[in-house]
């Protein structure tokens, strides 16, 4: 937040966050749910671009799954 100029306490108050609160989680790892959305995410891009652009969620996801990856109906219908 301190990067984009907006003091932790206006930010925290915003949200209805405590400052505390905020502090206690800031150091804490992602979560796993996160960290596999983010490597999905990356996947679809790169069968996405691989593809010239042309491929959507269901034929990223076939193509995906042939090279062992596999999706969560959660993860699949965000796409």
């Amino acid at each position: 937040m301190a990067a984009e100029g907006i003091p932790v306490e206006v930010a925290c108050r915003v949200v209805d966050v405590s400052v505390s609160g905020y502090y206690a989680w800031l150091p804490r790892p992602p979560p796993a749910r996160s960290i596999r959305h983010a490597w999905l995410t990356e996947l679809i891009t790169e069968v996405h671009q691989a593809s010239r652009g042309i491929y959507g969620a269901r034929r990223a996801h076939a193509d995906s799954a042939l090279d062992g990856a596999s999706w969560s109906g959660t993860a699949r219908s965000s796409c």
